[in-house]
């Protein structure tokens, strides 16, 4: 394949009005997605957790590639593997060293038990390749709404838990101290992450779960220290990256999920520079470096 059909796999835009109007529902579908995994992700970078979101997606997709292969829905799948993990990560792992070492057992069988299942499989093969990939195409008005009702619960929940959860995401010990019951919120939590990659994978597939659970927040916090710009932001990378990418999948003859991780990536690098720039300023309450003190 030389170069013009490589980019012509990527990039075609030859029917794109035509094919901007079947996709509506997908685009709605997408702005939800990242305004839950902008929402999501902050705690997740708060608490030290991205290693968990990838252990988390690993049974997610089994359970996704099992309801694939009994025919029952794989949404369904989908959540009951990411909830049965969140729950094990949340009453196990309380220490980050325990949590991690629990996550790394996870990983492995998570990820055989979905290619056993996908093996066993006799469907459609593009239907084992969005499992690890994401496709989020012909999303239909049902599925919309069943989207759009589990983020609601999502976000009413942490907003229900928000000042306790924030209290012991920054400073556990204290917050216990204070009668805080942190055990439990990170039980909830693990949880609503659960879902969040659940749903998430139907973007970008199990392997690239990080694109909307991490890397939109981690840009966010590399140019703000404020709390609620961090959230605000880390919601509007996110949707950017995930609507953003979409968009462009739509003249291309590939996956959602590349297009969605290199503009997630390329926002994280952008903040990354303007972050250093601002550092070295001393501007956003951080420290002027030696050489720059009078």
């Amino acid at each position: 394949m030389d170069g013009d059909s490589i980019l012509g796999a990527i990039f075609n835009f030859d029917h794109y009005s035509e094919l901007l109007v079947l996709v509506q529902n997908s685009i709605w579908a997408g702005a939800i997605l990242g305004l839950l995994g902008g929402l999501v992700g902050t705690f997740v970078m708060k608490r030290d957790l991205a290693f968990a979101v990838h252990g988390i997606s690993e049974l997610s997709f089994a359970g996704a590639a099992f309801a694939l292969l009994v025919g029952a829905d794989v949404v369904f799948g989908s959540l009951t593997g990411s909830v049965a993990a969140a729950l094990l990560l949340g009453l196990m792992g309380v220490r980050a060293r325990d949590k991690n070492s629990i996550i790394g057992v996870i990983m492995p069988f998570g990820l055989g038990l979905g290619i056993l299942f996908l093996s066993l499989y006799q469907g459609r093969a593009a239907n084992k390749f969005g499992l690890l990939t994401g496709q989020i195409v012909s999303v239909d008005t049902v599925q919309l709404q069943a989207l759009a009702g589990t983020a609601v619960v999502v976000v009413l929940v942490l907003l229900a838990i928000w000042r306790p959860l924030n209290f012991a995401s920054v400073d556990p010990e204290l917050a216990e101290a204070r009668g805080v019951p942190v055990r439990t919120l990170a039980v909830v939590f693990m949880i609503v992450l659960g879902v969040s990659v659940a749903l998430s994978i139907q973007v970008v597939g199990a392997l690239l779960v990080l694109a909307l659970l991490i890397t939109p927040a981690a840009a966010a916090l590399r140019v703000t220290s404020s709390p609620v710009a961090a959230v605000v932001l880390s919601i509007v990378f996110a949707v950017a990256a995930t609507v953003g990418g979409i968009l462009l999948a739509l003249g291309g003859r590939i996956p959602i999920s590349p297009y969605v991780t290199t503009l997630s990536f390329l926002i994280y690098v952008v903040c990354r520079v303007i972050g250093s720039v601002r550092a070295s300023r001393g501007i956003n309450g951080r420290v002027l470096t030696a050489s720059r003190q009078p």
